[in-house]
Order: structure tokens, then sequence, then C-alpha cells
């Protein structure tokens, strides 16, 4: 591995220690998002620009280094801005954060899983240039996998960019929604998992079957 890579590999494990060591983490939790809920729509009113940015920001960081928190800046994102709103600034965030994740991924690790496992990964390196989007939209729509998770797979494989940032964009909306929708009703919630119901996950995991359905088609009508 090259000195570049291995500098960026310890960055990456530097400032992943220093959110664990300095406590952040125990701040992203649902208590401490009611207890400062006022005082960040307060602060959200009188200066929106810095705020949506600084969440836009904080979302993206999150995301690329695969810390926790994820429930709670979707929920903080409703509490704060609203569902609509709120919606579109953690699905960038999540996007942005997602996407970097993927580059670093694939900057650090991609040649060299693809070298060593070539044989081994040429049919599903086929089947993702000709349907790496309905692959990653039943991934991002049926929770059977970590968010973070899919970020990494992704990026050690041969799925083309432009298609991971489609596939995660649409594909976070309805769950992004329903954690943000529960944030604007922050009262209710005693726990994240709340806010998704099993009825909710059932629908999740219908869509994403539906968008497996060309995939199916094309496997079909190969084989008739």
């Amino acid at each position: 591995m090259t000195r570049p890579k291995l500098v960026a590999i310890a960055v990456i494990g530097l400032a992943v220690a220093l959110f664990f060591m300095s406590g952040l983490d125990r701040h992203l939790t649902l208590q401490s998002l009611k207890a400062n809920r006022e005082l960040l729509v307060s602060y959200s009113e009188q200066h929106r620009l810095a705020a949506v940015s600084l969440f836009i920001g904080i979302y993206v960081v999150q995301t690329a280094l695969s810390l926790p928190g994820a429930a709670i800046l979707s929920l903080a994102a409703g509490a704060i801005f609203g569902a609509v709103q709120g919606t579109v600034y953690a699905v960038i965030g999540a996007t942005l954060g997602a996407t970097l994740a993927f580059l670093v991924t694939r900057y650090l690790f991609h040649d060299t899983v693809q070298e060593k496992f070539a044989h081994r990964l040429t049919t599903i390196n086929r089947e993702l240039e000709t349907a790496g989007l309905n692959y990653l939209l039943f991934l991002r729509l049926v929770p059977l996998f970590p968010f973070f998770l899919i970020n990494l797979a992704a990026g050690l494989t041969r799925l083309p960019l432009r298609t991971f940032i489609i596939g995660t964009l649409v594909g976070i909306i309805p769950g992004g929604f329903v954690y943000v929708n529960a944030g604007a009703s922050l009262a209710t919630i005693s726990n994240p998992a709340d806010a998704a119901s099993p009825r909710v996950l059932g629908s999740f995991a219908l869509l994403g079957l539906f968008a497996l359905i060309p995939v199916i088609y094309r496997k079909f009508t190969r084989r008739a």
C-alpha cells in the first residue's frame, strides 16, 4: 500500500478515535436532543443558513466516517426544520457522506480487492454493471444490511459512481422521511426504533422487491 493511502487510513482512524475520546457520541442521544430542542430551534430561526449548513456538514462527516448517530440526526432534522425541509437536508447530508465513504473505500482498497479476488468477482461485477441501480435500490429500501456497510462494500466493486449516487439518493428518501417526520413530533418518541413500525418496514421491503422486478424479468427471459 502506498504512503498516501497509509496516511489517509491514519487520518481516518485518528478522526474516529477523537470522536469517541471527546465524548461526542454521548451527545447523539434522544434524551440530549429533547433537552436541547428549543435551543436548536431558536438558533435555526435566527441563523437559518448557518444552521442548515452546519447540520448537513455534521451529517456528511457522520456518514462518511461511519460513526453512530444517523437515526438521531434524522430525528433532529425533523425536530429543527420540520418534516419536508428536514427530509431534504437529511437526504442531502446522507447522500454526500455515503458518496465520500464510497470514494475513500474505492481509492484505498478497490484495486487490491479486485486483483486478489478477480475470478470470484467477475459475475458480481457484471451484474452490477448491468443492474447495479436495481440492486442498490433494493439494499437501500430493505434494511438487511447497515447503511455504512453498503457504502463500504459498494466501493470495493465496479459499481459506477453515478449509479451509487442516484441509487442512494432515491433509495433513502422513504426511510429518511419516516425518521424525520417522527422527529417533527419528538415528544411522542421514546426510542429511535419507534419511528419505524413493522408495517412501515414491510412497505419498504415491498418497494425493494419492486426494484428487483426488472432483474428477475431479465433472468427469466434469458432462461426461456
